[in-house]
């Protein structure tokens, strides 16, 4: 029964960093209960419920799919334990934000079913929720051993196509504003290029990191650019020069999804530079000769 228990390890043993990330990824639902409980989800709080828990599942896919990355650039192999959680919760999540959904049309299946045929953001969002399910119900250790690593890997593959319909889902939804969805795609670019460089078998050295920092924040906001541009009808170039508002008003306000994705990158070389730095140095006070052969 305890192999059941999210913060304990394979040896039933308990792993601070699971149980850290148990609660964190426990901690939206908390405060949106919270938030509930006490009336500050404003004069619609059933949509507000369902946008907040679908924002959290996309988010936390994002986190999801960081985290094989992340594991080699910061050589943290420990990382990998806490993949299958996150993508539990992430179905739990976009599971919670379908029935608010449902909750929130007075469960009218005529209603709700012919809302999703009718919308297309809808029909995205489904379609993705599928994929989640598929993910979710071969996460197990039995169903890899029953598909064989080569076909569950290949099935799991299907998590980068769900990523991207949750985007598309997520920005058809947000109409005006889609600074969270544009923020969320460049993070999502940000992990694919890392992933393209492995595949290239291109070092993730601390020079290559930063110029996928900037290439990306840059592809980042020429993304939202032609978003706006296309969309609303907005000036191109008027939307692009937002972005340097922040040399202007000197404000974290200011701040662009490109910036963020940037700004992310640019953390990400620079601690994974600093723990293999630490990783390669010698002992104190001892020898390399020494250290290699000490007990």
């Amino acid at each position: 029964m305890n192999g059941w228990l999210p913060w304990l390890d394979r040896q039933g043993r308990l792993s601070g960093l699971r149980l850290g990330v148990f609660l964190l990824v426990l901690l939206p639902a908390l405060i949106l209960a919270a938030e509930a409980w006490t009336g500050q989800l404003g004069s619609k709080p059933w949509t507000r419920a369902v946008h907040d828990t679908g924002t959290w599942a996309v988010r936390l896919l994002l986190v999801t799919l960081a985290v094989s990355p992340l594991r080699r650039i910061l050589d943290w192999g420990k990382l990998i334990g806490v993949r299958r959680m996150l993508g539990l919760s992430v179905l739990a999540y976009a599971s919670a934000h379908l029935a608010l959904y449902c909750i929130d049309l007075a469960f009218d299946w005529g209603l709700i079913v012919s809302e999703i045929v009718k919308r297309f953001y809808l029909v995205v969002g489904i379609t993705a929720l599928a994929g989640l399910v598929a993910l979710g119900m071969t996460s197990t250790d039995g169903m890899i051993r029953r598909m064989g690593a080569r076909r569950w890997q290949s099935l799991h593959n299907l998590v980068y196509p769900v990523m991207l319909l949750a985007l598309l889902h997520f920005a058809l939804q947000s109409k005006i504003d889609v600074t969270q969805p544009v923020l969320m795609s460049g993070l999502f670019g940000l992990l694919m290029v890392y992933r393209g460089l492995e595949r290239l078998k291109v070092a993730l050295t601390p020079p290559v990191l930063v110029a996928a920092a900037l290439m990306t924040g840059l592809a980042t906001a020429l993304c939202e650019t032609a978003w706006y541009a296309f969309a609303t009808g907005a000036s191109a170039w008027l939307v692009f020069q937002a972005n340097g508002d922040i040399l202007i008003y000197q404000d974290l306000a200011s701040l662009r999804p490109g910036h963020w994705v940037a700004l992310a990158g640019l953390a990400i070389a620079a601690v994974g530079a600093f723990r293999h730095r630490r990783a390669d140095r010698p002992r104190r006070g001892r020898s390399p000769q020494a250290a290699g052969v000490a007990r």
